[in-house]
């Protein structure tokens, strides 16, 4: 059966064959039965398999996805420049100061870049294990603004493809209406490795969200959120949250910063409280 597969293989690399989608998923699919038949008997490299069989999987699942109009890959590009960005901004340890500590072990660092002007990076352990944070803050993401009381809207205004959202936000009041009603529109890619899950995100333009009467349209990005299990505690999850936001209009940078400081500590003690309380009860319903 093998030998013969690779024929099916082999004839789609021919031009005219190669576009019929439907002969590469059967060759992709019966590659892949093959190889784990092989895999299964013992026979053969069995790590080579093994990795063959991963990219087997990979073109597979490929090929079930439809492509992309040119809009949609813009998006894409954005997503994967602001996860880049924001990975780069995080992993130079150099020139951070601390603005916030708190008796807990959380703090608040800034530093200020060139090209992008003062960021914030919250660092934070929680007592919660990588999964529940995650479903917490992608699975639910719309629901954050019922337990966040700086955010009062979160929603989807878009998906593309496994990993990437266009989301609109709406930021709740200050305290004093020191900072007046801000929305966003932002690009969101969400990347899952193993044992770490990277939240980027950055400010983008949508057709279905022009700016609102009654709002300035603030900016963000790059920002990015990284949750990793503590290595001596994987039942805890440390989360680290690079934040840059351009909130526009007349604001001293004073209270800006003091703004943004205090909303990374409040967003830590507001997840915290929002995991820690149950699930609420199943709605019964009467058939």
């Amino acid at each position: 059966m093998l030998p013969a597969t690779f024929k099916l293989c082999a004839g789609i690399s021919y031009r005219h064959l190669r576009n019929m989608t439907g002969l590469r998923r059967k060759a992709a699919v019966a590659i892949s039965q093959e190889l784990n038949k092989l895999a299964f008997a013992g026979t053969g490299p069995g790590k080579w398999i093994n990795q063959v069989r991963r990219r087997s999987s990979l073109l597979s699942s490929r090929l079930e996805e439809r492509p992309f109009n040119e809009v949609e890959m813009s998006y894409l590009k954005q997503g994967e420049e602001a996860l880049q960005k924001s990975l780069s901004i995080l992993g130079d340890q150099d020139g951070w100061k601390t603005e916030t500590a708190v008796g807990n072990g959380d703090r608040v660092l800034s530093k200020v870049l060139p090209d992008v002007g003062k960021v914030f990076r919250l660092e934070v352990v929680v007592d919660q294990p990588l999964d529940s944070l995650y479903d917490e803050l992608v699975e639910r993401m719309e629901q954050m603004g019922d337990w966040n009381p700086n955010v009062q809207e979160v929603k989807i205004l878009q998906k593309i493809g496994k990993d990437t959202l266009i989301t609109h936000e709406t930021a709740a009041a200050t305290p004093g209406n020191i900072v007046g009603p801000r929305d966003f529109v932002s690009v969101r890619c969400t990347k899952r490795r193993g044992s770490t899950c990277v939240l980027a995100g950055m400010a983008t333009k949508h057709g279905a969200m022009p700016e609102q009467k009654g709002f300035v349209r603030a900016e963000n990005g790059p920002t990015c959120m990284i949750l990793r299990p503590v290595a001596e505690n994987p039942s805890q999850t440390k989360l680290t949250w690079l934040l840059s936001i351009d909130l526009k209009g007349w604001l001293p940078k004073s209270i800006i910063n003091q703004v943004l400081s205090q909303t990374q500590v409040d967003f830590a003690n507001h997840l915290r409280k929002r995991l820690a309380s149950p699930a609420p009860p199943a709605v019964a319903v009467n058939c």
